[in-house]
Order: structure tokens, then C-alpha cells, then sequence
């Protein structure tokens, strides 16, 4: 189980993430509480394991801003949080950045729409996982509240397993039903911000191993 920790903001915490077992950490460039910028990340990542990814989540669909802004903070991935845009992933993977893809995933989604930017997104070649987040209010993602696991779960499985994709599960997640999405969706992945933190922008050392620990067992 692929287990992304996001929002970091400060180098404690993406160490015990790192330490703790994590995959990736992630670094929010686009407008949130936990906003953090090129210089801020720069200062973190020369400090973590080689092995584990450091994402940075763009909004921006200006692929000279997210490719400054991924070498000077020294990112080998980088997460689109944007609509499908072609160009863009070619130009970003042309750098040598894997792609996270996010779908956004509304109060009021049509299962047929969701499934066919989930086919699209994980049929590309350059998309290394297709990212399942939360849609709230007009807010696209990052809103730290789940979407409605079981009118979707099934098709996520069946797309998954017919393309071969990876499919990462967000939004709401924490120690507490962590495991029931697992369960749920049977995904490649699952990424994690606010159901592991202390307040905005600090993890919670119980909360994120309690986390890692759970996500791991499955």
C-alpha cells in the first residue's frame, strides 16, 4: 500500500513521516492554510530519504511555474490538481516529474462522468496514478472531507482492474476509517493531510503512525 502523507510545511514533520514509513510526503503550492513555496521546500527535501517521493500540489496549469517551482524545491513528483490538460502532463513528464493526476469527485457526481475521467486519466502513459479527492462547496479537493465511498467504490475496483491503473483514495481520510476505505476501494494508494494533524500545517506524531500503521496492515 502505496501511503502518502501531504501538507507538509515544516522539515519535523515530513522526517517522521519519512521515518515512519511513508511513501511520499507532499508540499501544497496552491492556496490553502498549509501553503508553502519553493524556498520553504527547498530547505526540507535535501533532508529526506531518497527513496521516498516529494510531491508538490499545483493548481496552476502554467507548466513553466510548476517546473521552477518543482526544480528549485528539489519535487520528483508532482501533483495536477487541475482538469486533464495533455499538454501540461507531456510537459511536466518531459522533465522527468511523475504525475499524479487528481479527479475531483463532487457531492453530486455522476458515476458515469467519474468514471470516464477515471478511464482517461489512467490510460495515459505518463500518469503514474490517478488521485480520487473530495469535491465540496465549489472547493476542488483538499476540503478533509470524504465523498460517497459506496456509490463509487465499485466502479473504481472494475476500472482499476481493467486498465491496470493505480487509483489513490483522499479526501477525509484518517486512522479511523482508513482502513474501511482500503477496504472499500481496494486502491493502489491512499494520501492523507488533515486526519493527521495536530492543527493546519503540524502533524500529529500518534495520529500519523496510527495512520501509517493501519494503512500498512492492509
Amino acid at each position: 500500500m502505496f501511503v502518502k502523507i501531504c501538507a507538509n510545511t515544516n522539515l519535523e514533520d515530513a522526517l517522521l513521516a519519512a521515518e515512519l514509513g511513508a511513501d511520499a510526503v507532499g508540499f501544497v503550492f496552491a492556496e490553502s492554510k498549509r501553503k508553502v513555496n519553493a524556498e520553504q521546500v527547498a530547505a526540507i527535501t535535501p533532508h529526506l530519504p531518497a527513496s521516498v517521493a516529494k510531491v508538490g500540489v499545483f493548481t496552476s496549469t502554467d507548466a513553466c511555474e510548476i517546473l521552477l517551482a518543482a526544480k528549485t524545491a528539489g519535487l520528483t513528483a508532482v501533483q495536477l490538481h487541475s482538469d486533464f490538460n495533455p499538454e501540461l502532463i507531456d510537459a511536466v513528464y518531459a522533465d522527468g516529474l511523475k504525475i499524479f493526476q487528481v479527479i475531483d469527485v463532487p457531492e453530486d457526481a455522476s458515476l458515469a462522468d467519474l468514471e470516464a475521467a477515471l478511464c482517461t486519466a489512467l490510460a495515459h502513459p505518463y500518469i503514474e496514478a490517478a488521485l480520487l479527492d473530495a469535491s465540496h462547496g465549489g472547493a476542488s479537493g483538499g476540503t478533509g472531507k470524504t465523498f460517497d465511498w459506496s456509490a463509487t467504490a465499485e466502479m473504481v475496483r472494475r476500472v482499476a482492474d481493467e486498465t491496470g491503473g493505480k487509483v489513490i483514495v483522499a479526501g477525509g481520510l484518517c486512522a479511523e476509517n482508513v482502513g474501511e476505505a482500503i477496504n472499500a476501494f481496494q486502491p493502489w494508494g491512499v494520501d492523507v493531510a488533515s486526519g493527521v494533524e495536530a492543527f493546519p500545517g503540524r502533524k500529529d506524531a500518534a495520529k500519523l503512525k496510527e495512520f501509517i500503521a493501519i494503512a500498512r496492515a492492509r
